[in-house]
């Protein structure tokens, strides 16, 4: 997949194109389905197929104290993008001066004159431009003028609610990460370098990989059972892990703190990926490290049996 970071770095030859235009934040089961769309349009009159997005979040330029938080950074956002078979991705730098574009002027200046459009492919909700001002309506009326088509796709609803990065959000603030998993079409996943600890767990109770990672939405606060994969090689591992503040030890800041269930054979990894599979319970302090290393052995059986499960379920 071809990446471009300005308007500047798409060259004159590119496309023409199907275009789909979103923040696609988590890169959701609805965002799928409309990128899916784009690729059978791309196949069907051998087109490209690419997306337009931003970074920033275009609330962080135009309303920072409500912009919300992300649930995944740019570079996982463009891999999700990446598995869905797209061509190339546009990553707009938005700014106050383009915040500014009316809705003729970015159909005219981005989408149809550097994209080079020939059908575009957005949700029925879709708004753009200046103050929003442009809808589904508008494409489709300069559609008509310039000689592209519109393609608008319904929403997609899962237990009565509608699919959507805001969805996505609450269920993970919830700790209902199965949930999340099928809003998002794939486990919600955090990545990042493995830090020392303080040792505690290696001395007291039992030895995890600390993860720093640079997501800004995470879990709430618990146990997980969850699965681990080294980001410089093929290796993976069961896993279960700590999303909080080991109050049993008074710890200050929050820790992600990942127990592999499997051995680790060789070195240590230095930079995981951890996947959040389920919610085992709530994290509580306990009378001492004895007890906690009894209750961190308990959720070991619960996550082993639970692995299990999922196993027959992928054999199967």
């Amino acid at each position: 997949m071809t990446i471009f970071r300005s308007l500047a770095e798409v060259p004159p030859a590119f496309g023409p194109s199907v275009v789909t235009i979103g923040n696609f934040d988590g890169v959701h089961v609805g965002h799928r389905l409309i990128m899916r769309r784009v690729l059978e349009i791309a196949h069907e009159r051998d087109l490209t197929a690419a997306v337009l997005t931003f970074d920033p979040h275009p609330a962080r330029v135009l309303a920072p104290d409500r912009a919300p938080r992300l649930i995944m950074t740019v570079p996982r956002r463009l891999r999700g993008i990446e598995s869905e078979g797209i061509d190339a991705v546009l990553v707009l730098p938005f700014s106050l001066e383009f915040a500014k574009l009316t809705p003729e002027e970015f159909v005219k200046r981005v989408l149809f004159g550097t994209l080079h459009a020939r059908v575009i492919v957005v949700g029925e909700d879709f708004r753009f431009g200046h103050k929003q001002a442009g809808t589904v309506e508008t494409l489709r009326a300069l559609g008509a003028q310039l000689g592209f088509e519109v393609a608008a796709i319904g929403a997609i609803e899962r237990c009565q609610e509608r699919v959507s990065s805001s969805t996505v959000r609450r269920l993970l603030a919830e700790g209902r990460v199965s949930r999340a998993c099928r809003e998002l079409g794939a486990p919600f996943a955090l990545e990042g370098e493995v830090v020392r600890g303080q040792g505690i767990g290696s001395k007291q109770t039992v030895p995890t990989l600390n993860l720093a990672s640079p997501n800004e939405v995470l879990p709430k606060t618990g146990v997980y059972v969850t699965r681990t994969r080294d980001l410089d090689s093929s290796r993976q591992w069961r896993s279960i892990t700590n999303v909080g503040y080991r109050p049993t030890f008074d710890g200050e800041g929050l820790t992600i703190e990942t127990f592999l269930l499997d051995s680790l054979a060789d070195a240590g990894p230095h930079r995981i990926e951890v996947s959040f599979l389920a919610f085992i319970r709530e994290e509580r302090k306990f009378e001492n490290a004895e007890g906690l290393k009894v209750q961190i052995l308990h959720d070991v059986g619960v996550a082993s049996r639970l692995h299990r499960r999922l196993e027959k379920l992928r054999v199967g």
